[in-house]
């Protein structure tokens, strides 16, 4: 009878924590991340009517409607969508890094694809001429050589240069919660670095695309006619789990996390991973000195066709047990290089474009430690700070 007694307690004293707390399944409802595309709302209103363009590929989806891609959802709500504008890795996200795009049709939609990579990263004029606005809707993920940036640099320029509105649909920065490495110093601009900010900037899209104009580093000074739809219910400390890869060999969250500090080993001699399918994970090289774990690159469609070092047994590190808590280190970079004893021959030309300076390279020659060569940085990372304050959307 005690023991029927204490269950009944235990149920109404439960039930009752339940309705006066229902708060944690609202809670989860109420903080669910909404992208921009997931907010109809705020934008169909301004497309109605209008001949739209739009810079897209398979990460503009609407992640909270069965991951209908935003292309598809704007043409069944009767918007005049013309033409798609697609960045490196194409409209499907299966280009290799560095390999051509070309212009087609899409087969579903019949739209035509334009692509902004190789030797037209810019729209044209007689490309743009017929839209009465662009959408820029893509996957970032917070890093100053990830190239969907540049490619919504030259969109704005081209919107500006022939008075065409930007929508920028925002969308999450997974490694929007910190800021570090080196600032991009002039003269070393690049496809893969157009502006001065760090490796890791710390902006969305949308601030970013704030901060290119605001600070009017377009050509020329201009400034394009900038409206942002803004992601709900997140900001800067709230993790996001992107639901499709923003490109082939970034696979999940953790090659997203540690792609600002491995990411540096395409400019040496040393393998991250490509044709493997823990890129961005790993790194090594074909000598026993630089480590116990082995893996060997091969040639994987859809992911790396031609990788560095391929069919190459490779020794080294294994990085897929680090935490997603994972920020910006140079102590990757060091071990290999320590290890390779090669000294400069361990880097090749494309080493200082991604870092945007020449500075790092030579302090590690000069044998400078990490503590050491961060701090160099340290001064113009708190310029940043302040300025980036200015252009934040999401505290």
């Amino acid at each position: 009878m005690k023991q029927m007694k204490l269950m009944s307690f235990i149920f109404i004293f439960g039930l009752s924590l339940f309705l006066i707390f229902p708060a944690a399944e609202l809670k989860t409802q109420k903080t669910t991340i909404l992208t921009a595309a997931d907010q109809p709302e705020l934008y169909l209103s301004k497309l109605a009517g209008k001949s739209v363009g739009i810079v897209a590929n398979q990460t503009s989806i609407l992640t909270q409607s069965n991951q209908q891609h935003v292309v598809d959802f704007l043409l069944e709500q009767g918007i005049s969508v013309k033409k798609v504008f697609v960045p490196e890795h194409g409209f499907r996200g299966v280009a290799d890094a560095g390999e051509k795009v070309d212009n087609t049709i899409d087969s579903k939609t019949k739209l035509p694809i334009i692509s902004l990579y190789g030797t037209n990263k810019k729209p044209k004029a007689d490309q743009i001429k017929d839209l009465d606005l662009i959408i820029f809707d893509l996957q970032d993920v917070g890093v100053r050589f990830y190239t969907y940036i540049s490619t919504m640099h030259y969109v704005m320029e081209a919107a500006a240069e022939n008075g065409i509105p930007v929508l920028i649909f925002d969308r999450p920065n997974p490694n929007g919660d910190y800021i570090a490495g080196p600032i991009l110093k002039s003269g070393f601009e690049s496809f893969v670095g157009m502006h001065p900010i760090p490796v890791v900037h710390g902006l969305t899209v949308g601030e970013l695309a704030k901060m290119i104009n605001g600070e009017k580093w377009l050509k020329g000074g201009l400034q394009a006619n900038l409206e942002i739809i803004p992601v709900g219910n997140w900001t800067h400390n709230i993790r996001y789990k992107l639901p499709v890869k923003p490109s082939p060999n970034l696979p999940n969250d953790l090659s997203i996390r540690l792609y600002p500090s491995t990411c540096f080993f395409e400019g040496t001699i040393v393998s991250l991973g490509r044709g493997t399918f823990f890129p961005f994970q790993t790194y090594g090289y074909p000598d026993p000195a630089f480590g116990k774990f082995t893996f060997t690159p091969v040639s994987i469609e859809g992911m790396s066709k031609t990788p560095p070092l391929q069919d190459k047994v490779c020794y080294g590190v294994d990085l897929r047990n680090e935490s997603l808590n994972h920020q910006f280190t140079l102590k990757y970079l060091l071990d290999a290089y320590q290890k390779s004893g090669k000294g400069n021959a361990f880097f090749t030309d494309y080493f200082n474009t991604l870092a945007g300076t020449d500075q790092l390279r030579k302090m590690i020659l000069a044998g400078k430690t990490a503590s050491e060569i961060e701090a160099s940085w340290q001064s113009d990372l708190e310029s940043y700070k302040r300025l980036r304050e200015k252009y934040l959307i999401y505290k």
